[in-house]
């Protein structure tokens, strides 16, 4: 059966299970995860805004990533939920189209704040006496617009190139949230070639910024091997590899889902790989950022209230 553009009103996701005692596990287990998410990123972002001393450009840049975390995977798997809970695959038109802009907002903005984040270590290591002229609080925030700006610019072209082909390959989704490559198949125009040069055209900006990142670390490194004290090595690896980790995991779980051999390709295998790339980064992010950092975990135990219960406490006791 042949599809136009006009005719399709719905897509049908894959559905993570086939029974429906799993479909339930798998709302469950997703809940857990969405609402560590939450947690973990919320506090971050609490956390930062409230206290005084992490109003620094590290942590700014801090805030603007775990935002972003945020958006990302409320963008996949509330819908998810929703129809694992409600035994349903159809996501409408126009739910699609915002599920492809703002994922593809939210991480092209995430990439760009990483980068963005390792100019900020290698001012703080590199050029330690310029890092308050260098980072000030307008160029904190052009840089952080600037992020922002080109994650939503990423999000309008592509979802527009992806949007306005004509499809005529059914309307069955090999994914769990609607994806460009996975739209793109449902196409029969050769005009499909238009959104393959856009994301051409991304992958060139992002091989751009893991340049600038690597060069950055590259004068990192050797800063850092010049360093006369042991103490000096220490303090500054602790502040780069919260930073290198999240990269890690970024290029890890993208690279997995996108440059896999076709050979391993089957459906399964890649609801699991996207579910890596889109879900497990955002939720591991606080956990590898408040790890090694002492000042972000003090800044976040002391918003807990049992934690200032236990201080009162402690305080009548030494009273008494």
């Amino acid at each position: 059966r042949n599809w136009s553009l006009s005719s399709i009103s719905e897509f049908l996701l894959l559905a993570l299970a086939d029974t429906r005692q799993l479909q339930l596990l798998h709302f469950w287990l997703l809940l857990g995860i969405y609402l560590a998410a939450l947690l973990g990123n919320g506090l971050i972002s609490t956390a930062v805004a409230c206290d005084h001393r992490l109003h620094t450009p590290m942590y700014f840049f801090l805030l603007n990533l775990a935002l972003l975390d945020l958006g990302c995977i409320s963008t996949t798997l509330p819908k998810a939920m929703a129809n694992a809970l409600w035994h349903t695959r159809a996501i409408s038109y126009a739910g699609c189209a915002a599920q492809i802009f703002f994922f593809v907002f939210f991480i092209s903005s995430e990439y760009s704040v990483l980068t963005v984040m390792s100019y900020d270590r290698y001012v703080a290591i590199c050029k330690p006496l310029n890092y308050g002229t260098l980072l000030g609080s307008r160029a904190c925030a052009t840089m952080a617009a600037a992020a922002w700006g080109t994650g939503l610019l990423h999000a309008v072209l592509h979802t527009a190139g992806t949007f306005s082909l004509p499809l005529c390959q059914g309307n069955a989704v090999d994914q769990f949230f609607c994806e460009i490559p996975q739209i793109l198949k449902l196409s029969c125009s050769d005009a499909y070639l238009r959104e393959v040069g856009l994301i051409v055209i991304s992958v060139l900006v992002v091989l751009g910024c893991s340049f600038f990142i690597v060069v950055s670390y590259v004068q990192i490194f050797r800063a850092v091997l010049r360093m006369p004290s042991e103490q000096g090595w220490h303090k500054a690896f602790s502040t780069c590899l919260p930073h290198l980790a999240v990269l890690s995991l970024f290029f890890s779980t993208a690279f997995l889902a996108y440059l896999k051999p076709p050979s391993l390709f089957s459906p399964s295998l890649n609801l699991l790989v996207s579910f890596l790339y889109s879900v497990v980064p955002p939720t591991l992010n606080p956990l590898i950022y408040s790890m090694r950092n002492q000042e972000l975990r003090d800044a976040v135990r002391k918003m807990m209230p049992w934690s200032r219960f236990s201080r009162d406490k402690l305080l009548i006791c030494l009273c008494k």
